[in-house]
């Protein structure tokens, strides 16, 4: 079965999904969303191909958490952290674990969808 990449958007705050959300659409990229990375780990499938775009601090689970989540599980997602937190040490963390890219919030659409288009490349491969 071909399935159809999407961009799974977890952040706990509702503005930013809806933002990032919108973006997607506008460039006709399916996209869902969630507010707290056990939602999104309650919903995961990892057959789904995409990526996905998560806020680093998060109440519940962090985003480095449920990075680490997902590797346990064997999950080989392309995630894109976005933070308006963001500490050099977590930015490390992320990115020796493995993730696509990192970016500070307010970040621009364009670089935001740059990051998405690199993201979906490599998880199509």
């Amino acid at each position: 079965m071909n399935r159809q990449p999407t961009v799974s958007i977890v952040d706990d705050d509702p503005s930013v999904c809806a933002s990032i959300n919108a973006l997607m659409r506008s460039v006709k990229l399916p996209a869902e969303t969630f507010a707290s990375a056990k939602e999104f780990l309650d919903q995961f499938d990892s057959d789904q191909p995409g990526c996905l775009v998560l806020d680093l601090c998060m109440s519940g689970m962090s985003g480095l958490a449920l990075q680490e989540e997902l590797h346990s599980r064997g999950a080989i997602l392309p995630i894109i952290f976005i933070t308006a937190h963001g500490e050099v040490s977590c930015a490390v963390c992320a990115m020796k674990a493995g993730c696509q890219d990192f970016l500070e919030k307010p970040f621009r659409g364009h670089q935001l969808l740059d990051c998405i288009n690199r993201a979906l490349d490599l998880d199509s491969r």
